[in-house]
């Protein structure tokens, strides 16, 4: 039995249905704080005929529990998947909440190892952050993995999975609803909050052209609000990553440092995302070790 939900959350799950049957709780553009229980992503839910698959489970196992509170306000199917877009905590620490239910966790072939490697330091710095709040999370691993794509039917609705080269981690995975052609990006994409990269950023790119040839309807970023525009909804994202890359280029062709780029790399984003001071500098740092090597 997972522990009560604090006082502080009594209002339970805020959810928007922003596709008939596809339910979304659009998290705020904050860190982990016990306030918001270690969650901060994008997270929902998608309901077929016969069953629910959640997307993304939160970020820890009482946040889960407030998502799962809110599934069973809207409907009483069996939840059949909880499907894991990566393996940062903000998107898979609820899964805990999710297990006696019985349901298929499903992700990335690569999810597993990246989950077994960084697991206990993700739990520690939870722990850290939002204190007895986080009892009860522990890592789940999925047991469905997806190598290429994968096709799972809710009961009249289909959902195509696709496992996707490195880009923001090394375990993307996206989700794409047929009924509604809405495209779940996981971290993918980001709208608002300063993008984090955690993979590649060249590959992060070339996904992204990728998935521009998509004729989606409206796509759910994992962090952000939702679009109905098209692959419109990446320019702010492409042009922010384009620029790391082209600037970072320019100094290591003429042989500057790594700290020149923390210093003068991407400051016209600057007042353009939220966070910015928290994660710009890291993706700098990311991006100079991948490009130097090219």
């Amino acid at each position: 039995m997972l522990a009560a939900i604090p006082e502080v959350c009594a209002d339970g799950l805020s959810l928007d249905e922003v596709a008939p049957g596809l339910y979304l709780h659009s998290g705020p553009h904050e860190e982990a704080t016990p306030e918001n229980l270690g969650g901060f992503a994008n997270i929902g839910f998608i309901v077929g005929a016969e069953s629910v698959a959640v997307i993304d489970s939160g970020g820890s196992a009482a946040q889960g529990t407030l998502l799962y509170e809110a599934i069973r306000e809207k409907t009483d199917l069996p939840i059949r998947y909880v499907i894991l877009t990566h393996m940062h905590p903000d998107h898979m620490f609820g899964n805990a909440a999710f297990e006696a239910e019985g349901a298929t966790f499903v992700g990335h072939h690569k999810l597993p190892r990246a989950m077994a490697a960084r697991g206990p330091h993700y739990l520690g710095a939870l722990q850290d952050l939002i204190g007895e709040l986080a009892d009860d999370t522990r890592i789940i691993e999925p047991s469905l993995l997806v190598e290429d794509q994968l096709e799972l039917d809710l009961g009249g609705r289909v959902l195509r999975l696709t496992a996707h080269p490195t880009a923001h981690s090394d375990n993307d995975l996206t989700v794409f609803d047929q009924q509604t052609a809405s495209l779940w990006t996981g971290d993918l994409l980001f709208v608002e909050r300063t993008p984090a990269v955690d993979g590649s950023l060249l590959g992060w790119l070339s996904v992204m052209e990728s998935l521009r040839g998509l004729e989606a309807e409206r796509v759910i970023p994992g962090h952000g609000p939702v679009s109905t525009s098209w692959p419109e909804a990446m320019a702010p994202q492409e042009r922010y990553l384009t620029g790391l890359r082209d600037e970072i280029r320019e100094i290591i062709a003429r042989g500057g440092t790594m700290e020149e780029a923390v210093e003068t790399v991407g400051q016209s984003e600057r007042g353009q995302w939220q966070l910015f001071e928290s994660y710009h500098a890291r993706n700098i740092v990311t991006a100079f070790a991948e490009l130097e090597w090219e």
